[in-house]
């Protein structure tokens, strides 16, 4: 289920390289990752509970959360954490940046910018042009790689076809 949005949906269009002519690919960050992640909105939810929707272990959120990479979270009266709505869609930009390959390092920058606030929009916006560049450069990579591989299934299965085929000394 989509969540509302502010604005249109961020999209990252990969086109084709110059040798291989391949069909545009839209990445939409707008998505959860997880179908439940996007729901939670309005209640406040466990560590345990954001570790099952994210599928990161409550440990990992710990870690995330004393290398700055998540806010500290909110605390129950008898000292839980407690995650709300925008500390889920928080995370779930950062699983993005993580699934598209960003360093752990380049993703505590960015959220040490984002921390402070709008006056940092420029370095952030920086920031993820050039992931974007580095993004389309490897999956122009990881496609070139495809078409290797396509070309030697190719090859293995004109090799067996060929060696399946009946000989005319068979035939007679």
């Amino acid at each position: 289920m989509p969540r509302p949005s502010s604005g249109p949906p961020v999209t990252l269009i990969v086109g084709h390289h110059n040798r291989w002519p391949r069909p545009q690919v839209a990445i939409d960050f707008e998505c959860a990752l997880r179908p439940n992640m996007a729901a939670v909105t309005n209640n406040a939810i466990s560590i345990g509970e954001l570790s099952r929707l994210s599928g990161l272990s409550p440990h990992t959120l710990r870690f995330y959360e004393t290398e700055g990479v998540l806010k500290p979270a909110g605390r129950t009266a008898t000292g839980h954490r407690q995650y709300h709505g925008e500390d889920v869609l928080w995370l779930e930009f950062v699983l993005r940046l993580k699934l598209t390959g960003m360093p752990l390092a380049e993703i505590k920058q960015y959220a040490s910018l984002r921390s402070q606030g709008e006056r940092t929009l420029q370095p952030r916006l920086a920031m993820l042009k050039l992931h974007r560049e580095r993004l389309v450069a490897k999956i122009d990579e990881l496609s070139t790689c495809a078409s290797a591989l396509d070309d030697k299934i190719r090859t293995y299965r004109k090799m067996i076809a060929k060696s399946q085929a009946p000989t005319k000394k068979a035939a007679k």
